[in-house]
């Protein structure tokens, strides 16, 4: 594909975006329309529209699309060459919207990760990791992070499509962000439990419990979207995990089973604020209406799970959100309002009860995290 029918290409997704219709989906429909891409052409397409949302404040809106697109390629390889080219004050003005700074600190670090290209993460299944990395090659180990060891986690730099490749058709790894792995880490559930996943989605967080689990104990999965908890499914055949049980739930105080937990999960919907740098469109998108309206939904949700879980049960609420409306607001007004549920620490070899997995020190998406118990 030459450069000028990639910005062809990526123009052609911009005019799909609609208020109804985010630039991810649709890339995905115009990728879906031209299967004849290879790999390396999708990703330039998928780059030049990305970087179109990175730097669309420092474009002339006047000039045509695809001139924007150049000028918005040639930005990010600036940056790229030289992130210190591109002043932290002008990041803080024109990469994020304005009123982000009433709703967490905008560090130099953090803006600078904004704008760069995301990374891959893997999860491969316990055990798996030595022959995934030999197969695909091109992977770099985790290591430990925030004190943990994540011995699955590899960061993938090479230039194949995964979802081809004879790992993933057999189920051994998932491409999963590495803050979403820990928060399975941060669940710490143990063979023979029974836990929760309240609010699963496609169930990336879902088959990591099950994991952990080691086939061992009961998984329940819900979510208000029949079409995710479909996908749920056909993933959790592909990686052989048959210790669940999935069903929809709204969301309100009548839970899909009187089951009793020894442990839940509750990733709530949020405003997506920690996948800005994976989804810069979000950026023009959301509002604070949008973090106030879901503020709203974070706290209900967390006190309709709570009934359900067992005495000297674990809690545990994630969010891929950063804004302290949706994070420290929720956790502390959840421990004010529940004397029956004490904060207890999100990892066993740290003391902290609350943790913000910033972007800029993961190079993945941003998470927050608390954790409570039942008390007895």
């Amino acid at each position: 594909m030459s450069p000028q029918t990639t910005l062809n290409r990526a123009a052609a997704v911009l005019r799909r975006v609609t208020p109804s219709l985010p630039a991810d989906a649709a890339l995905r429909t115009e990728l879906a329309a031209h299967r004849q891409y290879s790999p390396a052409e999708r990703r330039a397409v998928v780059r030049a529209v990305f970087s179109f949302y990175r730097w669309n404040m420092w474009l002339d809106e006047r000039a045509s699309l695809q001139s924007q697109l150049e000028a918005a390629l040639t930005l990010q390889a600036r940056f790229d060459k030289s992130p210190s080219n591109i002043k932290a004050e002008a990041l803080a003005a024109r990469a994020v919207p304005a009123w982000l700074k009433d709703e967490l600190a905008l560090t130099p670090d953090y803006l600078r990760q904004l704008q760069r290209d995301p990374a891959l993460w893997l999860r491969t299944r316990l055990g798996r990791t030595a022959g995934v990395a030999t197969t695909l090659r091109d992977c770099v180990p985790a290591g430990e992070v925030l004190g943990q060891t994540l011995s699955e986690a590899l960061r993938y730099t090479g230039p194949r499509d995964l979802f081809l490749t004879e790992p993933f058709q057999k189920g051994l790894f998932e491409i999963q962000d590495l803050g979403s792995q820990l928060v399975g880490r941060a669940c710490a559930p143990e063979p023979g439990q029974t836990w929760w996943d309240a609010c699963a989605g496609e169930g990336g967080k879902s088959l990591h419990l099950a994991d952990l689990m080691q086939g061992r104990g009961l998984l329940w999965a819900s979510d208000r979207s029949e079409r995710r908890l479909a996908v749920l499914q056909k993933r959790a055949a592909r990686a052989e995990v048959f210790n669940y049980r999935h069903a929809p739930w709204e969301g309100s105080a009548q839970l899909p089973t009187k089951t009793k937990f020894d442990g839940i999960l509750l990733d709530a919907p949020c405003s997506g604020v920690g996948t800005w740098q994976r989804n810069p469109h979000a950026r023009w998108t959301t509002t604070p209406a949008d973090v106030a309206e879901l503020a709203a939904t974070q706290a209900s949700l967390l006190a309709n799970v709570a009934p359900a879980l067992k005495p000297g049960g674990r809690l545990v609420y994630a969010v891929c959100t950063l804004t302290r409306s949706e994070t420290t607001a929720i956790a502390d007004a959840f421990t004010a309002a529940h004397p029956e549920f004490e904060p207890v620490p999100v990892f066993a070899n740290r003391p902290e009860t609350a943790l913000t997995f910033w972007p800029q020190e993961l190079n993945a998406n941003g998470m927050f995290v608390a954790t409570w118990r039942r008390k007895s």
